[in-house]
């Protein structure tokens, strides 16, 4: 693929166009790949006023479970590290959960799989955020001034947790042995 910083926009570019026909397609990023796409569509460069360089390294905050079930003062201290986390970064990364690395590996395999599936099966593409199971490109699309180069898979499991039969094929039935 090829994208230079030089890159002559032409006036008659409809971008709402370009974005309706991606979405449409259901196919997403990966879709662009499998097709051989070979320059990145317009709609995936940023403005140039959007861009800026950025030599921060950033250390995202890393959030130790280990403890918290046995001390009431450590349970604590790991609500408190969520809430700053949360607050300040809005993600984090935790260790020491206990699940099984088995099971980690299982659930990134599951994924790579629903995405290697051809586009007709990946009934899940929607931009319906009431449901529990959702596949789609972006999911401000239509609103921000770039498309990101992404897809996003993801699903709600809580409060009410799904049904295992609610899960793409690919996702359903993991050995974790």
């Amino acid at each position: 693929m090829v994208v230079t910083s030089t890159t002559k926009f032409s006036e008659d570019y409809d971008r709402a166009s370009e974005l309706k026909a991606f979405d449409e397609s259901k196919a997403g990023v990966k879709g662009l790949v499998d097709a051989g796409v070979s320059k990145v569509p317009r709609m995936f460069i940023q403005p140039p006023d959007n861009l800026r360089t950025c030599n921060t390294q950033f250390n995202f905050p890393v959030i130790d479970l280990h403890g918290m079930d046995n001390d009431p003062i450590r349970r604590k201290e790991i609500v408190e590290m969520v809430r700053e986390a949360s607050e300040t970064w809005c993600f984090f990364t935790v260790v020491n959960h206990g699940i099984p690395v088995s099971v980690l590996e299982e659930m990134m395999d599951g994924a790579r799989r629903f995405y290697e599936q051809d586009n007709e099966v990946k009934e899940f593409y929607t931009r319906d955020r009431t449901r529990k199971v959702v596949y789609n490109s972006n999911f401000d699309l239509y609103v921000s001034k770039a498309t990101n180069w992404r897809d996003t898979f993801y699903c709600v499991m809580a409060p009410h947790p799904l049904n295992p039969q609610e899960l793409p094929a690919t996702c359903r039935n993991m050995d974790t042995k």
